[in-house]
């Protein structure tokens, strides 16, 4: 892959009938104390991020990533990952991180987190949000940024995550949604929720794309490309092909190689229409005037992919591989990709089960079977049940590291802050500091400054702690 990519989180929690249901939104904030004043997993902060972040309420992990809370939601952010394996990995060590608290705390069979992205009681959703560096010159006109919409609305085939049932949130200008056709299943859970193409303010008008240019990193040289459509996958395979083709795509687009004239007539639509094709076939009208399928859409990014960038990386060459694979697969042997693509295994245990128990698609059972699919324990989760072809069965036990939720990626800046972490980690030390994705600091006047994600800064990390510097016994910590 050789981009710096992040992922973020959010899980739902989900309370046993034996467990007092106000504490749906308690149990997140213990989770969180637990693993920053007793497992040790990070360090917490000490300062405001922002108005709805106060000291306290999160912080910087061993790893590199971070965790807190947003919104009554337990959010996990992976550290800078390099490569594609290393991404998959620990996104993974979020949920290990949640679920080791749970058995720590003598909680796993009350209460459960949910990696999943919308809420049947409630109608909202919650997210899985990606992140991408890119050079600072690539362009972002109307034609490039509406061909990168073609391929984020369409890759949901084999990235979805599958959900039983619809929703219809008011858009920004709280129109009242059209009477619609019953939905009994669609491939995204997402799309229902995504209502405008490109947008900054995220939590009422989601976009495709987030537009704020916030690079978290020297922004001479990269911006940072945040995406809010995609599903959170429990399939660590269709979660590394929702990652890599989006790098590859991106490549693409910054070496001016991306396909002409294939901009969607109205990207949120097609997003909406695609998950909810129960035919699925799946097709999109162009801005031209023209028709086209999904899949097709898809094998036009693989063919310019592979001309364009095979060959480049071992790690590459698996994917393209892979996505040609999942894209032939697809319209002839669903089965070869349950256990990889989440909508497809999904479907096939809610196809099983209402036709062993013979129940309609409205029934509550259905929503419930929907939301166990995602559970992250994995004596509980439905999707640790499937057993997958060789191939995808090989994937997704390869990238399961336990190491990844206390040892940082290796060829980020994930590793010099994972030094930091640790080093202030000791009560002893008695310093006020600020950990950022760019920086660290001690006190509020010496900073080090980390601009280039692709670098360790192991040593100038080292360097900057060593420093000589008075205590201040009179700093209290945050979560005291």
């Amino acid at each position: 892959m050789d981009r710096i990519v992040g992922i973020e989180t959010e899980y739902g929690c989900l309370l046993s009938e034996e467990e007092p249901h106000v504490n749906s939104e308690l149990w997140p904030a213990k989770v969180k104390n637990y693993l920053f004043r007793k497992a040790d997993a990070g360090t917490i902060d000490l300062h405001y991020r922002d108005y709805e972040e106060p000291p306290g309420n999160g912080g910087f992990l061993l790893n590199g990533g971070r965790l807190y809370l947003d919104m009554g939601h337990i959010e996990y952010a992976s550290p800078e990952c390099l490569h594609l394996h290393d991404l998959v990995a620990y996104e993974l060590a979020g949920d290990d991180l949640l679920q080791s608290s749970l058995v720590a705390l003598g909680a796993e069979d009350r209460v459960s987190f949910i990696k999943n992205n919308v809420d049947h009681h409630t109608g909202a959703t919650f997210g899985c949000h990606e992140n991408y560096l890119m050079k600072r010159e690539a362009q972002f006109t109307p034609p490039i940024l509406g061909t990168l919409l073609t391929f984020l609305a369409t890759r949901q085939i084999f990235t979805g995550a599958g959900r039983v049932g619809q929703s219809n949130p008011l858009a920004f200008d709280f129109e009242p949604p059209r009477p619609e056709a019953q939905v009994n299943f669609q491939l995204s859970q997402r799309a229902d929720h995504i209502v405008n193409d490109i947008y900054q303010w995220v939590q009422f008008n989601r976009a495709i794309i987030n537009a704020r240019d916030e690079p978290l990193a020297d922004y001479r040289k990269y911006r940072r490309l945040h995406l809010l459509i995609g599903d959170s996958n429990m399939s660590p395979y269709a979660n590394a092909l929702k990652i890599g083709t989006t790098a590859c795509v991106l490549s693409l687009l910054e070496e001016g190689r991306l396909p002409r004239n294939l901009v969607l007539a109205d990207a949120v639509q097609s997003t909406r229409d695609i998950s909810r094709d129960p035919t699925q076939r799946w097709i999109v009208r162009l801005e031209n005037g023209k028709t086209i399928g999904a899949l097709d859409v898809q094998w036009e990014f693989h063919h310019l992919a592979q001309k364009y960038l095979g060959n480049s990386s071992a790690e590459t060459n698996w994917l393209l591989e892979n996505w040609g694979f999942v894209l032939e697969a697809i319209p002839h042997n669903h089965h070869a990709l349950i256990g990889g693509v989440d909508w497809i295994t999904k479907k096939w245990l809610l196809d099983a089960f209402v036709e062993s128990e013979r129940v309609s698609w409205d029934d509550p059972w259905l929503q419930s079977i929907d939301l166990e699919y995602h559970n992250i324990d994995p004596r509980r989760g439905l999707f640790f049940g499937v057993t997958p072809g060789k191939r995808i069965a090989e994937w997704n036990n390869s990238v399961r590291r336990p190491s990844a939720t206390h040892v940082p990626p290796a060829n980020t800046r994930a590793s010099g802050r994972a030094r930091a972490v640790a080093f202030f980690q000791s009560r002893a030390c008695g310093i006020p500091y600020v950990i950022n994705w760019d920086s660290i600091a001690c006190d509020s006047r010496d900073f080090l400054v980390m601009g280039n994600p692709f670098e360790t800064y192991n040593d100038e990390v080292e360097r900057f702690l060593a420093k000589p510097r008075t205590t201040n016994a009179a700093v209290d910590d945050a979560d005291r």
